[in-house]
């Protein structure tokens, strides 16, 4: 039979099975991480994620005989428009069988409701902000996924070039072998660069005073360090709030750096987290009845791979050996907790910063991503 497209009404019902279809498609997958349930669909929900002041969205799914066999979400993020003078839908959150009617058919109601809406090209696998999953794997098919990344099979690659779409940005990942010490050069750059701009690194005891004293103004450096980016669109003061109370609770603090200046204004943040893949993959994105258990031992238990979530340096202290001061921090309590290896996650392959973070660091580059691009 024909492949049928239901437009989703963003009721958690539907976007349920939305969102099961893609972890039911990646079964005895050993690479693959499924992200949590309940955090995908606060993600695709209007009434949940506050990225919808700025986005726009609409979800897809494909169906054959009755049975689930795509999906796919639109999104117009005006933000990012306005700020890259662009008229692009994104598309994001898409998975698929190896079919070319499905896929087809998939990218045809993406680009048309685009095309409604009046944008004039597709790009993708983005989401609604930076802090969603982006890119499409190209290298790495073999290599576990982390919590922050997406996961996809070898022909999703086949299909894009298939249908006509060209690279728009590539993204690289590394694997860095944890040193046994602060690397001598790095400890060097730390103690000049501190003593020169007045920098020093917060001590940090309390999961509620980081969210209360620096939780905001973290963002707003993310806000700040990432302007350039591709596809970033400031965080608005609703997306901060939020972020704020998901991701700073869950914090370890032995691999939060926070660095600030005489005034205690941050310039610098590096925030990192143990590796939850194998958490994820235990409780196959659930939290209940038995999920939590697998997650809570990832986070407080020992583990092999630091996930590095994310590194931002404020403009006016970039290319100057801040990263260095991060690194000077986080490198003894990688130690004292055991980690062996550090996954960078995701890196735009032409941004030269940072991947001189790198260059003193045993590493290998393992993973690689796309962006596509085409004209609708």
């Amino acid at each position: 039979m024909s492949v049928k497209i239901q437009a989703l009404k963003p009721t958690r019902s539907e976007l349920l099975k939305y969102v099961k279809f893609g972890i039911d498609l990646y079964k005895g997958n050993d690479c693959y991480v499924p992200p949590l349930v309940i955090d995908e669909i606060a993600t695709l929900s209007p009434k949940k994620n506050p990225a919808f002041d700025v986005c726009r969205a609409q979800s897809f799914m494909a169906y054959r005989d009755g049975k689930p066999v795509g999906r796919i979400t639109a999104i117009i993020n005006d933000a990012a428009n306005r700020k890259d003078n662009a008229n692009v839908v994104r598309f994001g959150f898409v998975d698929f069988i190896d079919d070319n009617e499905v896929v087809d058919a998939l990218f045809k109601a993406a680009a048309d409701w685009g095309k409604s809406n009046g944008m004039d090209t597709i790009i993708g696998p983005l989401g609604f902000s930076d802090m969603d999953h982006e890119g499409m794997l190209t290298e790495g098919y073999d290599q576990i996924g982390t919590m922050a990344t997406i996961y996809n099979y070898p022909y999703y690659v086949d299909h894009m070039k298939r249908m006509g779409f060209e690279k728009d940005v590539d993204w690289v990942e590394y694997r860095i072998k944890i040193p046994e010490a602060i690397p001598e050069k790095h400890a060097r750059i730390a103690q000049i660069v501190k003593t020169k701009y007045k920098l020093k690194s917060v001590p940090l005891t309390s999961r509620k005073v980081v969210k209360e004293r620096y939780g905001k103004p973290l963002f707003q450096l993310i806000n700040e360090a990432y302007a350039d980016l591709y596809g970033f669109s400031p965080l608005t003061d609703r997306q901060i709030e939020a972020y704020v109370d998901q991701y700073l609770g869950l914090i370890r603090l032995d691999c939060v750096s926070l660095i600030v200046d005489e005034n205690d204004n941050i310039v610098a943040v590096g925030i990192s987290m143990p590796s939850l893949s194998q958490g994820l993959i235990k409780s196959r994105g659930k939290l209940f009845p038995t999920g939590w258990i697998h997650l809570l031992k990832a986070l407080k238990g020992k583990s092999d791979v630091v996930d590095l979530l994310l590194v931002a340096v404020k403009p006016e202290y970039q290319s100057k050996g801040v990263n260095a001061l991060i690194f000077a921090d986080l490198i003894p309590a990688f130690i004292a907790a055991g980690y062996k290896e550090a996954e960078s996650n995701p890196e735009l392959e032409g941004n030269e910063n940072v991947q001189k973070q790198w260059e003193y660091f045993e590493r290998r580059q393992h993973r690689k991503r796309r962006s596509w691009r085409k004209k609708i």
